[in-house]
């Protein structure tokens, strides 16, 4: 059911009618060559090579949107199936199709499933992991899970730190030394096979340059994103949660539900907010795996509150029985075991018997958190909660530029437009252009320097501009030779005629007056402080 809840979840809505940037570029580079996606990664992007390489595969079939995502959608329904199966394996069945049903409804799970990009894959291969950490620890072969982790830290680096979370989860368990070894010469062969992609992802450090040092913020954030973003169902999941944790620590050498699903959701966040106070690494998605403990810990407290409710609802319905029995003089064969105190039979902590009443109750409790959630939910199919749409912008080039016309793109990067949407733009020369992206084994392609862009754009009288507004409107800095001159001549050559607005993006006309300047200052505005 959590798996079905999850595809279902995944494919509405799927066709959002654009791509925003990140997925614009797995879009373009899984289309070009196996030898031209091999050059790329030398230069940026190792890190998401292998997701590149399966794309490339999938988009050989149909090259289209929804293609892009089905990946992430069929891996979303994979680990809401892997949550429910370690809620099962750790608690039992009915907790177990809690826990799949919480990670298939959350906003979060269901946004990463729409999203072509790497995240959900990872999510489902260290869930997988998770569940054959869990069946090594209780006797099984390491040899899977060392394997399917190394996979998996391939499809993103930063999945390496599951192997701290399961090293908390056997402290927790007081794991015996055979467990011990078993676990340390698995978690060694994952983080050997990752070397390489580390030895390399390093020399493209500049990639995440943008990224911004972590605060309590975030990590609130990331928390309420885990639990639920609204109000009514943070507060219950919360406060299961912390119910949860009465179970975190069980039997010498057994791992408890608690005692997996906590450092699973709680270590990795932790650990790489703390890496990213000395140099900024830290972005929600990139734990989008950890996820998957949060739903197993409000199960399990759901659980343990389930198993409360059902020992004081047995006492009750025997309890007139016994005092009856008890008045009488106690004499009536097995009222009570030989040395059993009276009502100890009905008010130990014994699981009892899963009742079908019960699970049911926890359903329609999870579809009530889900109505709860569905503005969230429905308001994410829209592509203004992206970043961009690069679609939108791409449509509103196709109705402007005419073939022939010449275009530039402020800054580079919103080259992906013409990259992943080309019909748009066809016929249209682009001004800065040297040498295309998949020859040049970059993401947006070489431009000319910044003197002979000057020189080509003196010798035209009107260009088409796809341009960040911030950069255009002087609040945000161009980066670069390159980009400064862009503005610098576009506002001091040109003046701007027509435009259409796109989130953030602007497809403007820029046409050279016939004599004298008129409008536009000397020089770029500065921009100012934000």
């Amino acid at each position: 059911m959590p798996t079905l809840v999850m595809t279902a979840v995944g494919l509405w809505g799927l066709d959002r009618g654009g791509m925003w940037r990140d997925e614009a570029v797995s879009h373009q580079v899984a289309r070009r060559t196996v030898p031209q996606i091999w050059h790329l990664l030398h230069e940026v992007d190792a890190v998401h090579g292998l997701y590149y390489l399966l794309l490339h595969a999938v988009l050989a079939v149909h090259p289209g949107e929804v293609a892009l995502r089905l990946p992430s959608v069929g891996a979303a329904a994979l680990t809401a199936g892997l949550v429910a199966a370690l809620g099962t394996r750790l608690l039992r069945p009915r907790a177990g199709l809690w826990a799949g049903l919480l990670y298939a409804l959350s906003p979060m799970a269901g946004h990463y499933a729409q999203e072509g990009r790497s995240y959900a894959l990872v999510a489902a291969g260290a869930t997988g992991a998770t569940l054959l950490f869990v069946r090594a620890v209780r006797g099984g072969s390491w040899w899977p899970y060392g394997a399917l982790l190394g996979l998996t830290c391939w499809l993103h680096e930063f999945a390496v730190l599951l192997l701290l979370a399961h090293a908390v989860s056997l402290a927790l368990a007081r794991a015996g030394a055979r467990v011990w070894r078993g676990w340390g010469c698995a978690a060694a062969a994952a983080g050997l096979a990752l070397l390489p992609m580390v030895w390399v992802s390093r020399g493209q450090s500049a990639q995440v340059a943008w990224l911004r040092t972590p605060t309590a913020e975030t990590a609130e954030r990331l928390l309420r994103a885990f639990l639920g973003p609204t109000q009514e169902v943070f507060w219950v999941c919360l406060a299961l949660a912390v119910a949860g944790l009465a179970g975190l620590v069980g039997r010498r050498g057994e791992l408890t539900c608690a005692g997996v699903a906590l450092p699973v959701a709680v270590v990795p966040p932790v650990v790489l907010m703390l890496a990213s106070q000395a140099s900024p690494l830290y972005v929600d998605r990139y734990v989008l795996y950890a996820l998957s403990g949060a739903p197993l810990l409000v199960a399990a407290g759901a659980e343990r509150v389930a198993g409360a409710a059902a020992r004081l609802r047995t006492a009750a319905h025997r309890l007139p029985a016994l005092l009856a029995r008890l008045r009488s003089g106690g004499g009536a064969p097995g009222a009570l075991p030989e040395g059993r105190r009276p009502g100890e039979a009905v008010l130990t902590g014994r699981p009892l018997p899963s009742s079908p009443r019960a699970a049911l109750a926890g359903v329609l409790l999870v579809c009530l958190s889900a109505l709860h959630q569905f503005p969230v939910l429905r308001a994410d199919r829209d592509p203004g909660r992206r970043a961009d749409d690069l679609g939108a912008v791409s449509r509103a080039a196709a109705r402007r530029l005419a073939p022939g016309e010449s275009v530039v793109f402020v800054p580079a990067v919103l080259r992906n437009a013409a990259l992943t949407y080309p019909g748009a733009f066809r016929g249209v020369r682009d001004v800065a252009l040297v040498e295309g992206a998949a020859e040049s084994g970059t993401l947006y392609g070489r431009e000319a320097d910044a003197a002979e862009l000057r020189r080509r754009l003196a010798r035209l009288d009107r260009v088409w501009v796809v341009a960040d507004r911030r950069v255009l409107g002087g609040r945000s800095a161009p980066r670069g030779p390159v980009e400064r001159a862009k503005v610098t001549v576009l506002w001091q050559q040109f003046t701007r005629r027509e435009e259409a607005v796109r989130r953030g993006v602007t497809v403007r006309l820029y046409v050279r007056p016939v004599s004298g300047r008129t409008g536009p200052p000397a020089a770029p505005p500065r921009p100012g402080r934000r």
